[in-house]
């Protein structure tokens, strides 16, 4: 078994300015960040730590290039391109398309990296270049719809590669599994008719965007029943997270019977996360790997392509990426400092009104099958 691995330099110069959720403003007494939450450390942070530790060792090398405009139209407006292409070359570069998702001059060039970084990896697990892979490219891009970024995401480059695994590497169907703590709004509307793509978004309950994200949007057209959401309440915990992945999960993707697995791996359900109140542990991410692995094995041949999205902890962001790439890369994980701290606190367990509420959504949203 062989992990692909995917960091470039250019992904931690992705420049998101100084404000926080919005733009630094003295008139409404938002003073400017050292750092912008999104800023790409978290994501540099992962990659220092896989490294520092050894763990590189065990991986495979992939070298991302950039994703075509041709690539980015398969998912994107040509006026979206091409306004992000023309902010790009300005001295301050610009925004995303939701006023509060800034970047910096050569934004779209590292952009387009991040999208033909997610292209790169789905190729060789698709190809059998490598078993499965883990590709940490920045920006994220779940939030970005067809027409617009939004939610400090340029592209969106899970979509990008899932149609190019579709019209060029000829896979029928890919499953996206998004357990970023933001519902995965702009990939679902990507989706959102097509029956060969089945969008799994497991979320805090109207955390972002809030008004997205329920269990009543389901697809439409002939994508009807073909996405799924799965709302967890704030301060869901590692149980919780465990118990809605076997009960609702699981058994969709095992209903739908995927070529390929792609996770939209955000690390800001972690729980000292800065723009979320859930509360999942290293162990959470951990074990929810295992999980898409053991079905990947049993369903596609392993086929599981992973990419970065969210995650705004410094401190523990590094960590819960660790322990992803560990976990498919068949080695030793890393010993995390923060998780004596976080046993036992309240949320860590399953809770009674959390049980209720998974139970809900598994009942509201038992599959039509979609077995050939």
């Amino acid at each position: 078994m062989s992990t692909g691995y995917i960091w470039h330099e250019l992904y931690g110069w992705y420049d998101t300015g100084t404000g926080g959720q919005a733009p630094a403003d003295p008139n409404a007494g938002l003073q400017p960040l050292t750092h912008h939450f999104a800023h790409p450390d978290t994501k540099r942070r992962i990659h220092e730590l896989v490294a520092v530790s050894g763990m590189i060792n065990a991986l495979e090398r992939l070298q991302p290039r950039k994703a075509t405009e041709q690539e980015l139209l398969r998912v994107h407006t040509s006026d979206h391109v091409e306004r992000i292409k023309y902010e790009s070359t300005l001295a301050k570069g610009g925004d995303t398309g939701d006023g509060v998702s800034p970047f910096g001059k050569g934004g779209f060039d590292i952009a387009a990296l991040s999208a033909g970084g997610a292209i790169t990896l789905v190729e060789a697990v698709v190809t059998g270049t490598v078993s499965n892979g883990y590709a940490i490219i920045n920006p994220p891009g779940h939030h970005a719809r067809s027409e617009t970024g939004m939610g400090f995401c340029a592209f969106n480059n899970v979509a990008v590669a899932v149609k190019h695994a579709r019209e060029v590497l000829g896979v029928e169907k890919a499953a996206v599994v998004d357990w970023d703590v933001h519902h995965g709004n702009g990939t679902q509307s990507i989706f959102w008719t097509d029956p060969s793509v089945l969008t799994i978004s497991i979320h805090q309950d109207r955390c972002y965007p809030t008004d997205s994200g329920f269990v009543t949007e389901r697809g439409e057209g002939d994508g009807e029943g073909f996405a799924l959401n799965i709302p967890l309440p704030p301060g869901t915990g590692h149980e919780g997270y465990l118990y809605a992945f076997e009960t609702i999960v699981i058994p969709a993707l095992r209903d739908f019977k995927p070529d390929l697995i792609v996770v939209a791996s955000g690390f800001d359900a972690g729980m000292h996360d800065p723009l979320a109140r859930q509360m999942a542990t290293t162990a959470t991410f951990r074990l929810m790997t295992r999980s898409i692995l053991a079905l990947a094995d049993e369903l596609c041949g392993g086929r599981v392509a992973m990419m970065q999205e969210g995650g705004y902890s410094p401190q523990y962001v590094p960590f819960c990426g660790a322990a992803v790439i560990a976990e498919l890369a068949g080695v030793e994980p890393l010993v995390d400092p923060y998780l004596p701290g976080q046993v036992g606190a309240r949320g860590f367990d399953l809770e009674p009104h959390q049980k209720a509420e998974i139970d809900e959504i598994a009942r509201l949203t038992q599959p039509v099958s979609h077995s050939a």
